[in-house]
């Protein structure tokens, strides 16, 4: 056990099968850490199961935070999964996959989807908690998982909270990415409104990048599009602040576009520290024996506005393109997997769309009616195929308030303690 400042914690190492189809075959490791308030290591508490946003991130460290543990741990053990692929669960590594031809890459990136993170998930809950049902915390990809694991092991659950991450259970990556384009343009449309200036230095930022040869500080060259991705940012709580002062300095003196703007550029846009979030992306809405087929990519052409040419210039957000794996230098050598798994058939099932309508483990999850990465009109319409789902729809926060406010997850435990069944609207 270790006391850091405001946690007591304790790490844990399991090994699993990197394809749980094949249980004898090659083995990973799969990290977990225990987090409690101080001097509750030993206490018999109610373990909760923090399921990560992304694909492809890590789980937070308890560094004086995020503004949720501390509500918490107030009451619960909290397990703090590094998913696998992920921080210390075996992570991937570029030169790893620059080893493999493009079939044994995708074998690899299909063993990271969701139905393994919940039989991850299921042996740790039975070999170190002795099988006792425990609760989850899904943050948006995290609310994924949390509808696989109710799919496939609701045994495990005593309940679930979920925040910005009711799936579309039964849309294709293609319909995602038509319910996502038209929130992003909106995005876009209120940052402009916000920051009116913007339009022209991003306009010439565009025309600037257009002519070629800006290169970032690692060589890559910084393209319109690569450009265009920064718009990631919109959809966050502090997105629009961030992304006006960074093109507050996009320029030097002498007209050029500034080191401080390309250095920052670089750090925002390379995927160094999460390149699974590119490579497996598309491939968690990939179900029912279907392809994605770079989805994001065949869906930018029913709206032109978003094209790299097109003046004024918009900004994408949570989509992931084939280009990216020629442009950005972390992601050229995933580039063969990631393109066999684009036409692949993805069998394995990610949702039994008759157990979630069946669903007794409650359910408390928090809608975002303004999301930019996890359409509502999607998310509504999962609340109502998924049986007992406590709902909370508000405006109040972005995709990420989970982060920056415990008043969401203190607002989900307060649902918990009501006496009412009904759904929660506010």
């Amino acid at each position: 056990m270790q006391r850091i400042p405001g946690y007591d914690t304790r790490d844990r190492m399991v090994d699993v099968p990197l394809n749980w189809a094949k249980p004898d075959g090659a083995t990973i490791e799969v990290f977990a850490r225990e987090v409690t308030a101080p001097g509750r290591m030993q206490e018999d508490l109610p373990v909760l199961v923090f399921l990560q946003g992304g694909p492809g991130g890590k789980s937070p460290r308890p560094n004086r935070g995020p503004a949720w543990l501390d509500v918490a741990t107030k009451h619960h053990r909290v397990l703090l999964l590094d998913q696998r692929g992920t921080g210390r669960s075996t992570p991937v590594q570029g030169r790893q996959f620059a080893a493999m031809d493009a079939d044994e890459g995708a074998d690899y990136l299909s063993c990271l989807r969701a139905d393994s993170v919940v039989k991850d998930c299921e042996h740790i809950r039975k070999t170190l908690f002795d099988g006792k049902p425990w609760f989850t915390l899904g943050q948006s990809y995290g609310g994924f998982l949390t509808l696989s694991y109710l799919s496939h092991a609701p045994e495990g659950l005593a309940g679930c909270y979920v925040t910005g991450g009711m799936a579309g259970i039964k849309a294709d990556a293609a319909t995602i990415y038509r319910h996502t384009y038209p929130r992003v343009a909106h995005k876009n449309a209120l940052y402009f409104d916000r920051y009116p200036d913007d339009r022209a230095k991003v306009n010439r930022l565009a025309d600037r990048l257009a002519r070629g040869d800006v290169r970032l500080p690692d060589g890559d060259v910084l393209t319109v599009r690569r450009l265009q991705y920064l718009g990631m940012e919109l959809g966050t709580v502090e997105g629009f602040e961030t992304l006006h002062w960074l093109l507050d300095e996009a320029f030097a003196a002498d007209g050029e576009v500034s080191d401080s703007f390309l250095g920052t550029v670089r750090g925002m846009t390379s995927f160094d520290d999460n390149p699974l979030f590119a490579a497996i992306h598309e491939g968690i809405y990939g179900q029912d024996g279907a392809r994605t087929g770079w989805a994001a990519q065949r869906v930018l052409s029913e709206f032109p506005a978003f094209d790299a040419d097109a003046r004024p210039l918009l900004f994408t957000g949570e989509m992931i393109y084939p280009w990216m794996f020629d442009d950005i230098r972390a992601l050229r050598p995933f580039k063969p997997a990631a393109e066999a798994l684009a036409q692949r058939p993805l069998d394995a099932p990610l949702y039994d769309h008759a157990q979630l309508a069946e669903n007794t483990v409650p359910v408390w999850a928090a809608v975002y009616a303004d999301d930019m990465y996890v359409d509502m009109d999607l998310s509504m319409q999962t609340v109502r195929d998924v049986g007992n789902v406590r709902l909370w729809l508000t405006n109040e926060y972005e995709h990420n308030g989970l982060r920056h406010s415990g008043r969401v997850l203190e607002h989900l435990f307060a649902m918990e303690d009501s006496l009412d069944g009904h759904a929660y609207l506010r």
